[in-house]
């Protein structure tokens, strides 16, 4: 993962990463599951994954939400940065 150090603030992760960081970890769970190497019961390992995609889901709409449009100006940062933490 790319960290982006601000000097005198917090430290940020590429939103991007983050995004594909939960969605890998609900695939994972759900692939474990799948195969009997869970120790929870189908239906609560996927509501987690669920969650985890919802939580990613967000932080993507977040990120759109930010993208200028074409000259219009307004928006924020398109590279879109999560903050850890």
């Amino acid at each position: 993962m790319t960290l982006v150090h601000v000097p005198g603030g917090p430290l940020l992760l590429p939103a991007e990463q983050v995004t594909d960081l939960l969605r890998r970890l609900a695939t994972c769970w759900l692939d474990s599951a799948g195969m009997g190497e869970s120790d929870l019961e189908a239906e609560t390992v996927e509501a987690l994954a669920d969650s985890l995609t919802e939580v990613a889901d967000r932080i993507d709409t977040e990120c759109i939400g930010l993208m200028p449009f074409g000259d219009e100006g307004g928006g924020g940062d398109a590279g879109g940065v999560a903050r850890e933490g």
